[in-house]
């Protein structure tokens, strides 16, 4: 579907949606532990929905209860399975990894723009760790993979966190200790969410501090557990960026002060390019100001690519933002999408392999645009036409619903129609 947008933000209070990536490393976890756990407040979407679909394909069993989940860990695995990860890439790695702890042979497969998604790294990764793999087109779904882990060594470059942080959920159900070596690390936020993960399991494990090395112990097994999922910093950085590009002030609450999300660094930009962000204890409020370009190394925060990039246009000045190459490997090539649509709605902006340089004007004109499936080019797109002389449409809107399915419904709580006399 189609969607055509011509409205102002106004200032407006919303609660954010909780934590895609929690959610599945919550669910991931307890279909691995021997028992029941509870999972409080966790993120509904077409992801977390196909995250839980491959746990009950494992031989978990799933319960939905009001607003939590009850997990009862797998007590037999079958000896042949597929799963369908659909178009969760997360999903997709995260499981990949554990799925290699086992005897049995695991199919993944997922849609077409998954199975577009490479990981010739993560798989021969397993493969050095004792894990048989199978595939028509190696690196890629559909595949077949099949444990045990044993005692070894890998070494890995992590153009995606979501490599590590698979071999790193899988690495303590191996029979023996793993160690790991990690020439090139991107996301580093979402590893150290990994590894709270682990520490609160009591798994032992050790890391350098630039995390190029780990050790763990093997020979462990996860505990079922209670736990309660904050908010989603990626998904509130569309409504931090509709603060700062429409001048007006917009509180989010159901964040985590202290949560190791790696979008959070978001808010820190903002207010170098002159945004104020104020804390309370229900949430924290951004109010847009005269906004000014600068230099923004996104390396540990990809997904925030697509809105710092609306941002940036409506800015003045210049604005690069770089050291990001692990964006060309996502749902969509998301550097490249990004120059078609930004230069569609009126936009100056230039890539490079790892960038965007993009000459803000601190406006743009409006137009047709392409959400090209990708959930953060559509509701980066939207944010765009809070600013925009003309409308905005965007084509198939639909897939927002992977991540943030409410997306739109909380768009309308911080905007009014055009002409509006309060505007």
């Amino acid at each position: 579907m189609d969607k055509t947008l011509q409205r102002r933000a106004k200032s407006a209070t919303i609660k954010i949606i909780s934590s895609k990536s929690h959610t599945i490393r919550a669910l991931l976890i307890a279909t691995f532990a021997t028992g029941e756990s509870t999972i409080h407040n966790p993120l509904e979407s077409e992801d977390t929905a196909a995250c839980i679909a491959v746990c009950r394909a494992l031989g978990a069993k799933i319960i939905r209860s009001n607003d939590s989940i009850k997990v009862v860990g797998i007590k037999e695995f079958p000896p042949k399975v597929g799963v369908d990860c659909q178009n969760s890439g997360t999903t997709l790695y995260l499981a990949t990894g554990l799925a290699a702890t086992t005897d049995s042979e695991v199919t993944f497969i997922g849609d077409t723009q998954l199975n577009k998604r490479p990981l010739r790294e993560l798989l021969d990764a397993l493969r050095e760790l004792g894990a048989t793999i199978t595939a028509e087109r190696y690196g890629y779904p559909p595949f077949t993979i099949k444990g045990p882990l044993k005692k070894g060594r890998a070494s890995m470059e992590c153009h995606s966190s979501q490599f590590l942080s698979s071999l790193l959920l899988a690495a303590p159900l191996a029979k023996e200790a793993t160690t790991l070596e990690i020439p090139l690390l991107n996301e580093r936020p979402y590893v150290e969410m990994t590894c709270g993960w682990l520490e609160s399991q009591g798994v032992t494990f050790e890391t350098s501090p630039t995390m190029d090395h780990f050790f763990i112990k093997g020979g462990e097994s996860y505990s079922p557990f209670e736990a309660t999922i904050g908010g989603d910093y990626s998904a509130a950085a569309f409504f931090f960026c509709a603060a700062a590009i429409s001048g007006t002030s917009i509180k989010v609450e159901g964040l985590q002060i202290d949560d190791t999300q790696g979008d959070k660094e978001l808010l820190s930009i903002l207010e170098i390019m002159g945004c104020s962000v104020e804390w309370d204890s229900r949430g924290v409020t951004v109010t847009g100001g005269n906004l000014i370009g600068g230099k923004f190394d996104l390396n540990a925060i990809p997904d925030t690519l697509p809105i710092l990039a609306v941002t940036a246009a409506f800015a003045q000045g210049e604005s690069l933002l770089y050291n990001v190459p692990q964006a060309r490997i996502k749902e969509t090539d998301r550097i490249a999408t990004m120059v078609e649509n930004l230069r569609a709605l009126g936009g100056d902006v230039e890539e490079g392999e790892d960038f965007l340089l993009i000459r803000g004007k601190g406006e743009l004109k409006g137009g047709s645009v392409k959400g090209f499936g990708d959930h953060r080019i559509i509701m980066a797109l939207a944010i765009a036409s809070l600013g925009t002389q003309e409308p905005v449409t965007i084509d198939s809107i639909d897939a927002v619903a992977v991540t943030f399915p409410t997306f739109f419904t909380l768009f309308d709580q911080i905007t009014e129609e055009v002409g509006n006399e309060n505007l």
